[in-house]
């Protein structure tokens, strides 16, 4: 086996981050999960007011530690592009959702064209809210749902 890339901003650890996360890590068995996180400058670009980086990291760290992952497991890499060192560094396994499969797609193509082996790709689904509709930060800074895509408000 070898290590495994897993990214996002995490703004709000949600029910699909968290499946993400721990797809990435069934992935590797015992092996490293390197595990990129947005950088504040990158999260920026979402054009609205996302938790800085330390915040963030903080709270992946927590939410790994819930699940029992030890530290020596994982890497939590800073991006500033979205891929991260996948196009310098070997990887068996890349864990993307739906909405980040492109990326995992140009990572292989740009790869293959520099020589370099492809990294499988795992697609995991979107996690659904109580109304059939993805879980997403947007949703939750929205007030649409929680981070668990129970509706809230007027939305309930």
């Amino acid at each position: 086996m070898g290590r495994t890339a897993v990214g996002g901003t995490f703004e709000y650890l949600h029910d699909g981050h968290k499946q993400l996360i721990k797809k990435a890590f069934e992935a590797a068995g015992d092996d490293i999960v390197d595990i990129g996180l947005t950088s504040n400058g990158m999260a920026g670009e979402k054009n609205r007011d996302i938790p800085d980086y330390p915040t963030r990291k903080a709270n992946l760290t927590d939410f790994l530690k819930e699940i029992g992952i030890p530290e020596n497991h994982y890497h939590i890499q800073m991006l500033n592009s979205p891929y991260g060192n996948t196009l310098e560094e070997d990887y068996e396994y890349i864990v993307v959702s739906p909405e980040t499969y492109h990326v995992a797609l140009k990572i292989n193509e740009l790869r293959k064209a520099d020589g370099k082996a492809e990294i499988k790709i795992i697609r995991i689904e979107y996690v659904m809210a109580d109304d059939d509709i993805p879980i997403s930060s947007t949703r939750i800074v929205h007030g649409e749902i929680d981070v668990h895509g129970h509706l809230k408000g007027l939305y309930s």
